[in-house]
């Protein structure tokens, strides 16, 4: 099965328009939703009126901007953010400092899409992929037999051994702990054909997730075009909730 699924719901009106757009055209199967920021209330909304199928994007790292239940959630989530982008190898880290933070920012966004959506997140995966930091993944705080976002799938000719010995032991933690797909890949350089066209075949016999941001211009005007129907046109398409 192939999982096309856009990243950023509700971040703004643009992403949540372009989204939904790809979503009624048939070229995304679903989407992951963040929470407390500029359009996550109309997101959620349309999400429930269309049937469609939203995960929660969490975010450790983009400033919160609306609908904030607490100065000390703000104040949790920029603790969080200065650890984690210091530099591209904070993430590897565990901060014991930060343990109750994280616990707090991550339980807020959860109950805030409970509110939001009136049930649990059909999948989670994080902004920046921060759902797989180190205190995320320590302290187990995303609850046990949840679907959610593995690493990136890379050939050995894309990223150095150290780098894929790295991803290959949190995907097996992960699938000990969780549900995740077989596969996971962006779909950007969207202008290697042929690249996506072996993705989607990978899908006729594995799980499949190819993450998508209609946000982007480019990604939005291929989504729509015909060459992406065609690649995807008798495939086996679905959302995580199918997993």
């Amino acid at each position: 099965m192939l999982i096309i699924n856009a990243d950023d719901w509700g971040r703004n009106k643009t992403t949540t328009d372009n989204s939904m757009v790809c979503f009624k055209n048939g070229r995304i199967t679903s989407v992951s939703a963040m929470v407390f920021m500029e359009d996550s209330q109309r997101a959620a909304a349309l999400a429930l009126e269309h049937g469609l199928d939203a995960g929660l994007h969490l975010n450790f790292t983009t400033r919160f901007n609306r609908n904030i239940t607490s100065n000390k959630l703000l104040e949790c989530q920029q603790r969080i953010a200065a650890f984690l982008q210091k530099n591209k190898y904070c993430f590897l880290l565990y901060n014991p400092v930060l343990k109750h933070s994280f616990h707090y920012v991550f339980s807020a966004q959860y109950e805030e899409y409970i509110r939001l959506y009136h049930k649990e997140p059909t999948h989670i995966d994080g902004h920046h992929h921060m759902h797989l930091c180190t205190n995320i993944l320590v302290d187990k705080l995303i609850p046990k037999n949840s679907k959610i976002r593995r690493n990136f799938s890379f050939t050995s000719d894309e990223k150095s051994m150290v780098n894929r010995l790295y991803r290959s032991l949190v995907d097996r933690r992960l699938h000990r702990r969780y549900q995740c797909t077989d596969f996971f890949f962006s779909i950007e350089p969207i202008h290697k054909s042929d690249r996506l066209r072996v993705i989607i075949e990978l899908s006729l016999a594995h799980n499949v997730e190819l993450m998508v941001h209609p946000e982007k211009q480019d990604e939005y005007n291929y989504l729509l075009s015909n060459e992406y129907i065609e690649l995807i046109r008798n495939k086996k398409i679905g959302s995580y909730t199918a997993l």
